[in-house]
C-alpha cells in the first residue's frame, strides 16, 4: 500500500542534536519542514519513565534484568547510559540487527524515538580550535578540512547562546576555545585542589569544569540544574539541552513543522536531469504503508550510520554505490573516540568535606599533545574526562568482607577518588566501514549494515601515554593508591561514531564541501556526524549543531537566489 506524494520545502530526517537544529533553522527562516522520525513519539516528562525513579523502585534495583539485556541488548548494555531506569530510550538488538565482522568489532549505540540520543547524550561541549581544522593539511592524514575556525566562531557563539552552555572562561585553551558560555558549574574540592597541582607542576596542562549543556542558571525559559541526575533519565525541566527541551519546540512554535514519527527512511529518489533529490521514500514501521514525500532541500541528520545507510540504499544509474558517491569514499573513513585507557587515584585529602547533591557534569582536560607538530611516538592527541567523588555504602560491592562489622564500616563515608579518563583522536582509515548487506534483511525488507573497524597502532601509542601521563598527574597531586585501566574499548562505545561522508574540498576525495552540500546534488545537504573529517580529541555534538546552523543559513540563501 502507497500513500499519496505530499510536498515540502524542506524535509529533515532525524529528530537528534542536529537534526533539531535543522528543524528549527528551516522553520524559523520561513519554510514549511517535514521532519522524518523512524522512532516513537516521546512527550517530554511524561514518557521519562525513570526521572527521580530511586533503585529500590526498579524491579533490579536500577541495575537491569541481565538475562534480557544479554537476550535483547547484547550490544547497548555496553554504554554507560543504558540501564533499567532508561533502556527504553535504547534500541532492542534483537529487533534492529546489523552486522559485525567478530575481528573488528564496532558497538553501534541506537535510540529510535523523537529525540533520538540527545536525551541520552553526555553534554560535554567543548568548541575545536583551530588546530583541529588545520590538522589535516598539516600532517596528511585527509583532506584539508573545507572549513577554518574563523568560518565557524560565530556559528559556536549562535548556538551556545540558545542552547544555555555553562562553562569556565577565564582562561583560554588552543583545542577547546571558551564559548559564549553561562557561569560553570564548580569543582568539588579536591578536583580544584588537582587543578591547582597542575598549574603548578605541568602548566602545559589544564584543567578546569567541564564546558557543559547543562544550565548553571535559568535561561531560554527553561530552569536551573538541580543536581537530580542520573540525567540520562530524561529531564522535565528541560535543564540540559535536547532537541525535546529546545529545538524541536522552536520550531513548532514557528507553525511550520509536520512531524512524522514511527517512520523509516528507505531511500532518496534522484532525477539525472536535475542533478536533485526529488523524493524521499518511506516506510511506516507499524503499518508498513509506503509513501513518497517531495521537497526542494533534503537534510539528513538520522546519525552518521543511519544518513550513509540511507545514502547507500538510494543507489540509481547514475549513482550505481551510493546517492552523492562519485568519490568512492562514502562509507569508508569510519571514526570514534579513543576511550578505554583510564587511571584512578584514591586520596588521603579533605576528609571533612562531603559532595552535594547529583552534579551533572565533572573536569575537562583539554589536549596537550602535538598541538605544534607531531612531538610524540604518535599523532594528534588527546584530553581528560572524569572527576572526583566521596565513596559511599556502594564500596561495599567490591569491598571484601561480611557480618556486623562489614556494615558497620559502610556507615560512614570512605575515602575521596579521582578518575581521569582519555579521550583521544581516531584518524581516519579507509578499512573502517560500513557496507550493506544484501544478504541479510531487516524486518522491513531493507539491507541491514555490515561494519568494520579497528584500531591502529597510533591509537595504541595514544592509548599507553594516557595511562603514563593519567598516573603521573595522580602522582603529583599526591595520591596514595593508583590504578590503571589499560583495556581500548571497541569502536562504538564512546557514541561519537563519525566520518563515512566526510567534508573536503575536492569531489574527488570526499562527498560534502564546505557548507555541508553534497558535491554530486546541490540540494542534498548531511550535517550529522558523517560529514567529519577528522575527529578531533573533543566531544563533537556542539559542532555538528553550529555546522547545521551554518549549512542551513547557506541552504536558505541558495534557495532564494534559484540556484538549488
Amino acid at each position: 500500500m502507497t500513500t499519496r506524494e505530499q510536498e515540502f520545502d524542506a524535509i529533515v530526517v532525524g529528530s537528534g542534536i542536529s537534526g533539531g537544529w535543522a528543524a528549527k533553522e528551516l522553520t524559523e527562516k520561513g519554510l514549511e519542514v517535514l521532519l522524518i522520525e523512524r522512532g516513537r513519539n516521546i512527550v517530554p516528562g511524561q514518557d521519562y519513565t525513570g526521572e527521580h525513579q530511586p533503585p529500590w523502585h526498579f524491579p533490579f534495583r536500577g541495575v537491569g534484568d541481565r538475562r534480557a539485556y544479554d537476550r535483547e541488548r547484547p550490544v547497548q548494555r555496553q554504554c554507560y547510559a543504558c540501564t533499567e531506569g532508561s533502556d527504553h530510550f535504547f534500541v532492542k538488538d534483537s529487533e534492529h540487527p546489523y552486522q559485525q565482522n567478530p575481528q573488528r568489532p564496532f558497538s553501534w549505540i541506537r535510540g529510535y524515538h523523537l529525540g533520538g540520543r540527545s536525551i541520552t547524550w553526555g553534554r560535554v561541549v567543548p568548541r575545536w580550535g583551530e588546530v583541529n581544522f588545520a590538522e589535516n593539511a598539516r600532517d596528511g592524514w585527509a583532506p584539508d578540512w573545507p572549513i577554518r575556525y574563523n568560518d565557524i566562531q560565530k556559528w559556536y557563539d549562535y548556538v551556545e547562546d540558545f542552547a544555555g552552555i555553562s562553562g569556565q572562561t577565564d582562561v583560554q585553551y588552543e583545542a577547546a576555545p571558551y564559548g559564549k558560555y553561562l557561569p560553570p558549574i564548580q569543582m568539588n574540592c579536591l578536583e580544584e585542589h588537582v587543578a591547582q597541582v597542575l598549574k603548578e607542576k605541568f602548566p602545559h596542562i589544564g584543567m578546569m569544569s567541564q564546558p557543559t549543556a547543562v544550565l548553571s542558571r535559568a535561561h531560554g525559559g527553561r530552569s536551573a540544574c538541580h543536581f537530580c541526575g542520573p540525567c540520562h533519565r530524561g529531564c522535565s525541566t528541560g535543564s540540559y539541552f535536547s532537541s525535546l527541551s529546545s529545538t524541536l519546540p522552536a520550531a513548532e512554535a514557528t507553525g511550520k513543522l509536520t512531524k512524522l514519527t514511527d517512520t523509516i527512511v528507505a531511500g532518496l529518489d534522484y532525477d539525472p536531469k536535475t542533478r536533485r533529490v526529488i523524493g524521499v521514500r518511506t516506510i511506516h514501521s507499524k503499518s508498513r504503508v509506503r509513501g513518497t514525500y517531495r521537497s526542494r532541500i533534503v537534510f539528513l541528520n538520522a546519525s552518521t550510520l543511519g544518513t550513509t545507510q540511507i545514502l547507500l540504499l538510494s543507489r540509481s544509474e547514475a549513482f550505481p554505490n551510493g546517492l552523492a558517491n562519485s568519490s568512492g569514499v562514502l562509507g569508508h573513513y569510519l571514526m570514534d573516540h579513543v576511550m578505554g585507557p583510564a587511571t584512578r587515584g584514591t586520596y588521603d585529602l579533605f576528609n571533612d568535606r562531603m559532595p552535594v547533591g547529583n552534579r551533572p557534569i565533572g573536569i575537562y582536560v583539554p589536549r596537550f599533545r602535538n598541538l605544534n607538530g607531531k612531538e610524540t611516538d604518535f599523532y594528534r592527541g588527546y584530553g581528560f574526562q572524569g572527576g572526583a567523588e566521596r565513596l559511599n555504602w556502594t564500596r561495599g560491592m567490591s569491598m571484601p568482607g561480611f557480618g556486623k562489622n562489614f556494615k558497620h564500616a559502610l556507615r560512614g563515608p570512605g575515602p575521596w577518588r579521582f578518575a581521569l579518563s582519555g579521550f583521544g583522536e581516531c584518524l581516519p582509515y579507509y578499512e573502517n566501514r560500513v557496507e550493506l548487506d544484501e544478504k541479510r534483511m531487516d524486518q522491513w525488507g531493507i539491507p541491514q549494515l555490515r561494519i568494520s573497524f579497528q584500531w591502529g597502532e597510533n591509537e595504541r601509542r595514544m592509548a599507553k601515554d594516557m595511562l603514563d601521563q593519567g598516573e603521573a598527574i595522580h602522582r603529583a597531586a599526591g595520591a596514595i593508591h593508583i590504578e590503571r585501566f589499560s583495556e581500548l574499548l571497541p569502536g562504538g562505545l564512546t557514541v561519537h561514531e563519525m566520518g563515512t561522508a566526510r567534508m573536503g574540498r575536492d569531489p574527488k576525495s570526499s562527498v560534502l564541501n564546505g557548507f555541508n552540500q553534497a558535491h554530486d546534488v546541490p540540494n542534498l545537504f548531511v550535517t550529522d556526524g558523517a560529514c567529519m573529517a577528522s575527529s578531533a580529541a573533543q566531544n563533537p555534538s556542539i559542532t555538528y549543531m553550529a555546522l547545521t546552523a551554518r549549512s542551513a543559513d547557506y541552504a536558505i540563501t541558495q534557495l532564494k537566489s534559484g540556484a538549488i
